[in-house]
């Protein structure tokens, strides 16, 4: 028994060691920030997918991975594929990465690609990716503009739409109310089960097809009861005299008068 949970132990803490570690992670950041680290685990949804993208001209192709080898390059998050020959060129590389967050927006930035051949000061190129809240457009990846026509910090700018950076919005039911909700939802289904089992199963006809109405009727008459015990007056009482100073008892029979005496013998 010992032996069996010293070896369940450490393959417990290996598991949830795992499932706490963020794909995310494999993201290099240039500055170790942790608002950069939380914006970048805001995209966790967003990991494990290829994004393509045609270029404005048509003749190459884009492939954006979060935190993840686009095109099958090693370290590359972004990459330029040409439609002609296939050829590959790197424009950023997720180990040299940044990330900025914005109340419903991610700015992505992966550094560190393929030198330019002539223009740009032959400077490593760079990509830009805005990800930018949409609930009705779902992971629509496209291409914004190759700024190159400059000697210095030339970029790639892509926009991703997606639901992952949409901020939460809480919940304006209370507690009360979502009692509430779910008592009439349990009525309900109360209601209409107990009318088709009276209906279908019974064979009830007119008010008998209401569910257990025998206990709903008593029940009604009880408390028809209770309220007119409580708000209703059954003592027997006697009222007082209009006026004070009369007695309330009856008045004894006063002693006939006999006058036979005065009647002519």
């Amino acid at each position: 028994m010992l032996l069996s949970l010293r070896i369940i132990t450490p393959l417990f803490v290996l598991l949830a060691g795992v499932q706490a570690e963020f794909i995310t992670d494999k993201c290099i950041l240039t500055s170790q920030s942790v608002s950069e680290r939380k914006a970048l685990q805001l995209l966790e949804p967003l990991t494990n997918q290829n994004f393509t993208a045609e270029s404005l001209e048509g003749g190459y192709l884009y492939m954006f991975q979060v935190c993840g080898n686009a095109g099958g390059m090693k370290d590359a998050g972004l990459v330029q594929q040409e439609k002609k020959n296939g050829n590959l060129v790197r424009i950023g590389n997720y180990t040299k990465t940044r990330a900025i967050r914005g109340s419903d927006w991610v700015l992505l930035f992966y550094e560190g690609g393929d030198k330019y051949d002539s223009h740009c000061s032959q400077e490593p190129r760079r990509a830009m990716i805005m990800i930018s809240c949409s609930t009705s457009t779902k992971n629509d990846f496209s291409v914004v503009l190759e700024d190159n026509q400059k000697d210095r910090d030339c970029y790639y700018l892509f926009e991703l739409d997606s639901d992952a950076v949409c901020p939460v919005i809480p919940s304006k039911l209370s507690a009360g109310s979502i009692i509430l909700i779910i008592v009439f939802c349990c009525l309900a289904v109360y209601l209409t089960g107990g009318f088709l089992y009276q209906r279908l199963v019974v064979g009830a006809k007119g008010v008998e097809q209401f569910p257990n109405y025998a206990f709903w009727s008593e029940i009604g008459n009880l408390s028809a009861d209770g309220c007119d015990f409580v708000c209703r007056s059954r003592g027997n009482r006697e009222e007082a005299p209009t006026y004070r100073g009369v007695a309330t008892e009856p008045l004894g029979e006063e002693p006939e008068e006999r006058d036979d005496h005065l009647l002519p013998m």
